[in-house]
């Protein structure tokens, strides 16, 4: 029988996130003309990381943190080859977690970055100059790493469609193959949503840096 394992929150998350990523990699690569875009693509991106933090949580099982945490012995079952079950496999999950933390890294070290020339993230005026220096270092960075995980992850991809296991698929409709003793997912209702979705909107609030008061400008300069 089909099951509905992936809620449609947590697919559109992933779509979305896709995008805006790849919307961040386009745009930081096009010139200083695109700058803006690149710096509204990473708001996106940190309301979505806000979003799934917060769907780890309130969603259905399979979206839940805990459903999915990779400890050393469901790892250890899985490259044995004894592990079943539903939703992200232990190495797939490690995958998941990793490509979490990475685009929450950029995301927010972007909120303080500045090029010195044609842009300052949002928050650049709630920290120090050298606070500023240091995380748009690592910003630029860690860049690498992001095209490495996710080359990875596309990898991963196509070898499991090798091996004959679809993994787009379901992130598209949400079904997956399960015996008829599977349990159907719990959680994750209407309520849970707007929820999330309202914890997401007053991160990119604070994002966005619009409680951050103008700093007066500067005194004409007496003649």
């Amino acid at each position: 029988m089909r099951m509905t394992v992936w809620d449609l929150p947590l697919r559109l998350f992933h779509w979305l996130l896709v995008l805006c990523v790849a919307g961040a990699l386009l745009t930081i690569n096009l010139g200083a003309s695109w700058i803006d875009w690149h710096g509204r693509f990473g708001l996106a991106v940190v309301g979505l990381i806000a979003f799934r933090l917060a769907w780890g949580v309130l969603g259905s099982t399979h979206s839940r943190f805990a459903s999915f945490f990779p400890t050393p012995a469901a790892i250890g079952r899985y490259c044995r080859g004894q592990w079943q079950g539903l939703g992200h496999n232990p190495l797939g999950a490690l995958s998941v977690y990793a490509l979490l933390g990475l685009f929450a890294f950029q995301a927010v070290s972007g909120l303080f970055a500045s090029d010195e020339i044609a842009f300052s993230g949002p928050l650049t005026r709630a920290v120090s100059s050298s606070t500023v220096s240091t995380l748009s270092s690592w910003h630029r960075q860690t860049e690498l790493w992001l095209y490495l995980l996710v080359g990875l992850h596309i990898l991963a991809i196509i070898a499991y469609r090798l091996r004959g296991k679809r993994l787009v698929g379901p992130m598209i409709h949400g079904k997956v193959e399960v015996d008829n003793a599977a349990p159907a997912p719990r959680g994750g209702g209407v309520l849970a949503f707007v929820v999330a979705v309202l914890i997401a909107l007053a991160v990119v609030w604070l994002a966005n840096g619009g409680w951050i008061p103008t700093p007066p400008p500067a005194p004409a300069p007496a003649w």
